[in-house]
């Protein structure tokens, strides 16, 4: 088997399992909305199939990608994150206004419109014969990335700040985990096939089988337990603990915030 097939092989079933998961998480809410459980299980059953296009034989028809200017576009994976990625920013909005009964449809919109202008970029450039265009469209993706990384470290981390220390803090844990893997999005694609060819097909298609995974079901898991553990103050299980000591270490990071400085309305 090809190796690029596999690491998609793998990822679908990553995604599977992650699907199976929230869904049985979301039997048991512990207070959690339960359209944060289906936020979570859609985010990886469309990423699962947008990858089975990929991997299923399909003769002569070139299924989810397509060949341009000598290499090889993978669309299905901007089908997958133009629905998936503005998702994840609505399920982080959510959490940055937890415990407020009215929502800020007009931030939340801003971001996931934005965000389907980055996936969108990203797919023109990819389609994009002429080198200065596609590094053109490349660099409108990375200003429009730029605007939806100063949103959530501004106004929407901002809201996290009338609502309680502890969910400050979960919030801003969960956004150094969130912007780290994203950064890795529009590093990889310049770098490889799409850009400047430092790495080859093999090792892009794995790097976005890892990245993705671990921005998805990886943040997804981290998201529900953090806000499980905001309602529960009982016996933790493994992933708990998994989770807690993956805080601790964002923590570490994220600690020269000065949380406790700040103050709190009740």
């Amino acid at each position: 088997m090809d190796l690029q097939v596999l690491f998609q092989w793998l990822y679908v079933a990553g995604m599977v399992l992650g699907a199976v998961y929230f869904m049985s998480l979301s039997k048991n809410p512990h207070g959690v909305p339960k359209y944060e459980y289906l936020i979570a299980t859609f985010i990886p059953i469309w990423s699962g199939l947008a990858y089975l296009s990929m991997t299923l034989p399909h003769g002569d028809l070139q299924q989810g990608k397509i060949e341009i200017a000598g290499q090889i576009t993978h669309y299905a994976r901007y089908i997958d994150w133009i629905v998936t990625t503005p998702l994840l920013l609505l399920s982080l909005s959510f959490t940055a206004m937890h415990y407020q009964s009215k929502k800020d449809w007009i931030l939340i919109s801003s971001l996931m419109g934005t965000q389907v202008i980055v996936i969108a970029s990203g797919l023109v450039a990819d389609l994009s014969v002429v080198p200065w265009v596609r590094y053109l469209w490349y660099i409108i993706g990375v200003v429009a990335f730029l605007l939806v990384m100063s949103w959530i470290w501004g106004p929407l981390r901002a809201k996290t700040r009338s609502q309680g220390l502890e969910l400050a803090k979960l919030y801003d844990r969960l956004t150094t985990y969130f912007t780290a893997l994203w950064i890795c999005y529009p590093i990889i694609w310049i770098i490889g096939p799409s850009g400047f060819k430092i790495i080859n097909q093999t090792v892009e298609t794995l790097l976005f089988c890892i990245v993705p995974f671990f921005s998805k079901v990886g943040f997804s898991v981290l998201d529900l337990h953090g806000l499980r553990n905001l309602h529960s103050s009982g016996t933790q299980t493994t992933i708990d603990n998994l989770v807690e000591r993956t805080f601790n270490l964002l923590g570490s990071i994220t600690a020269p915030r000065k949380l406790h400085r700040l103050r709190f309305r009740k």
